[in-house]
């Protein structure tokens, strides 16, 4: 039986935080006011000590967690292969990465870690007896424009597969399942002078899966500017959608998937999300026994009050799993 947990990845409110409006403490504070039952900590965002968790930072968390009933569920680990100047982490360094960042997820009391797919397969592999050992379940990020049975996430399926580990499986990000432009980048373009025939045809060569170089020829021989290239670039970038998005691909990794991030730019006042097809998406979790956190990541910075969308984006979700607040 399915028992859906419904969280927020403190990313939701990451310009809140970045100005300085929002502390910490206010993060968790508001994540628990739109009704999330656990957070994500960005790790690199929000713990100064990064990758290690000082006493002073686990205290703080501490502090919230009785202040507000809700404490860290999800770690979200950063994979940066080009850290250094002078050549890329070797496949053994990125390893011992993440393995101190389960350590510091393991201290922060987090179950879950999201990692990226920087970490090679063959590393997810080798990572798995450290998660065991510290009981922290990583999961590689299924995130725009991969998708749950695009090349590379067959490669780590297989992985996981070959491990035997329960500890070791997916993250999958529910922007991967988008069937529309992103509607604020859309607005936007609008509003900086793009005109609506040239995104109709950016949004149609995008349908159409006409290539990249193509479909870019084609919007400057149409005389595209500035405002009309920009929105172009993301819909054939890191806010593709498609009328087929790959949903059975997502029955298929559902078994091997430790939680979710609940993608999400723009929901209207009816609470309905504007281009990810949650009312499809949420049915397949809950038929397939799905049985851990959806964490809410807001990704409109700039374009949408992260506040209000969050909370809406909660109730959108306990809406369509018949959840009590």
């Amino acid at each position: 039986m399915s028992r859906i947990k419904l969280g927020a990845t403190l990313y939701c409110y990451t310009s809140e935080y970045a100005t300085g409006k929002f502390t910490f403490e206010d993060c968790v504070r508001t994540a628990a006011e739109a009704g999330a039952e656990g957070y994500e900590i960005v790790a690199t965002q929000m713990i100064p000590s990064y990758p290690f968790v000082s006493d002073e930072f686990l205290g703080l968390v501490n502090d919230c967690k009785a202040k507000y009933g809700i404490a860290p569920a999800s770690y979200g680990a950063n994979n940066d292969r080009g850290m250094l100047p002078d050549r890329d982490l070797t496949e053994e360094e990125m390893l011992q990465r993440a393995i101190i960042d389960i350590q510091s997820a393991h201290k922060l009391g987090c179950h879950l870690l999201r990692a990226q797919y920087l970490l090679s397969p063959a590393a997810l592999e080798k990572l798995a007896p450290y998660a065991e050992m510290y009981d922290v379940k990583c999961g590689i990020e299924i995130h725009n424009p991969e998708y749950p049975t695009s090349p590379v996430m067959k490669e780590y399926l297989a992985a996981i597969k070959r491990s035997g580990s329960k500890y070791i499986g997916f993250v999958p990000d529910f922007g991967c399942f988008a069937t529309k432009p992103n509607k604020p980048q859309w607005d936007q373009a609008l509003a900086a002078g793009a005109r609506e025939e040239m995104l109709e045809l950016a949004k149609q060569m995008r349908t159409d899966s006409v290539p990249l170089q193509e479909a870019q020829q084609r919007m400057l021989e149409k005389g595209a500017n500035d405002a009309e290239m920009m929105a172009f670039s993301g819909m054939y970038g890191f806010v593709q959608f498609s009328t087929h998005p790959d949903l059975e691909g997502l029955k298929e990794i559902l078994p091997y998937s430790i939680y979710c991030h609940g993608k999400f730019h723009y929901l209207y006042e009816n609470n309905r999300e504007a281009s990810i097809p949650y009312e499809e998406i949420l049915p397949i979790l809950k038929d397939g026994g799905f049985d851990s956190f959806i964490m809410s990541e807001f990704e409109g910075h700039g374009y949408a009050d992260a506040v209000l969308m969050t909370k809406r984006h909660q109730k959108m979700m306990r809406e369509l799993l018949h959840q009590e607040a």
